[in-house]
């Protein structure tokens, strides 16, 4: 049984696209504190509102940036790579420029920067994406640039 797909073949990414995405994610304090924990990282930054409050800069507790960056990249998946990828295979750059706060909903755009057909799979391609989350007000919070090896548009789907 074919399953079917959401995301974009490679023939259908050229570059110069930018895709607004239709999911927003407001981050909740579980969200943080779940993550954070689940994946080891004991930073008070994230976990200690207290010490957040007195001891930083930002006056209460950081979203972890790699939930943001997982947020990002998930929130892309529906309408660029969801059964159309064959791999992720790896990020280029990623910046934090500014922070994400409990309660803060992102949205993300992504741009195709980057397309080449494979040379070794004539029926694969490797397609650049940025990706870029801006908040509630519009402030620019991640931007990652990242390389998935497509699959071309297979002849039972044209």
């Amino acid at each position: 049984m074919q399953r079917p797909v959401s995301g974009r073949w490679f023939d259908d990414l050229p570059v110069g696209l930018v895709i607004h995405h239709v999911i927003r994610r407001t981050i909740t304090e579980a969200d943080n504190v779940a993550f954070t924990t689940m994946t080891m990282n004991p930073a008070w930054l994230h976990l200690d509102a207290d010490y957040a409050e007195k001891e930083t800069e930002f006056g209460r507790p950081l979203v972890n940036s790699l939930l943001t960056l997982g947020l990002v990249v998930g929130i892309s998946v529906h309408e660029t790579t969801l059964g159309t990828t064959v791999a992720n295979l790896g990020f280029d750059k990623t910046d934090f420029p500014a922070p994400l706060f409990h309660g803060d909903t992102i949205r993300v755009e992504t741009e195709v920067v980057g397309s080449r057909a494979s040379r070794s799979r004539p029926e694969q391609g490797v397609t650049t994406f940025e990706h870029r989350a801006f908040n509630q007000d519009n402030v620019l919070v991640c931007r990652t640039v990242r390389n998935a090896l497509m699959n071309r548009r297979p002849p039972e789907a044209e």
